[in-house]
């Protein structure tokens, strides 16, 4: 959702941003959201039905200005991926715009039910909206 969100906010923007979403497991590579999530995204206006799942890899930290993560323990398992290669001040937790040094995570809806991807949505564009009034312009 977290791609889908910022995304949309940046077209609406006229932005150029390159945006993109990776995981640190290979569990769902290649394929769509989650389909509660598809949903949750459609009711707001946002179609993320064409994304796919795709692997960090260690390329990531240089070909993005920053790196969002959902949760600490991405952070974790992406500073074992990058090895010597990574990059600090690069990555950052999603919810430290709008709470920061406060290390929140953004729960995984996964196995729950659909309200818990509402609150997710919430989450996450509550906190792109942030980052879009934060981040300098890059045309």
């Amino acid at each position: 959702m977290a791609e889908g969100i910022l995304k949309h906010k940046v077209t609406d923007a006229g932005l150029s941003w390159q945006v993109e979403s990776a995981g640190t497991n290979s569990y769902h590579t290649g394929e769509p959201p989650h389909h509660l999530s598809q949903k949750v995204a459609q009711l707001n206006g946002i179609n993320i039905c064409e994304q796919r799942a795709r692997r960090f890899k260690t390329s990531d930290l240089d070909e993005y200005d920053i790196l969002y993560a959902m949760s600490n323990d991405v952070i974790e398992e992406m500073k074992r991926i990058a090895g010597n290669k990574w990059q600090d001040k690069k990555v950052k937790l999603i919810m430290d715009e709008l709470y920061p040094s406060q290390q929140l995570d953004v729960p995984d809806p996964w196995y729950g039910p659909e309200p818990g991807y509402h609150d997710v949505y919430k989450m996450i564009e509550a906190a792109c909206e942030k980052i879009m009034q934060q981040l300098p312009i890059k045309n």
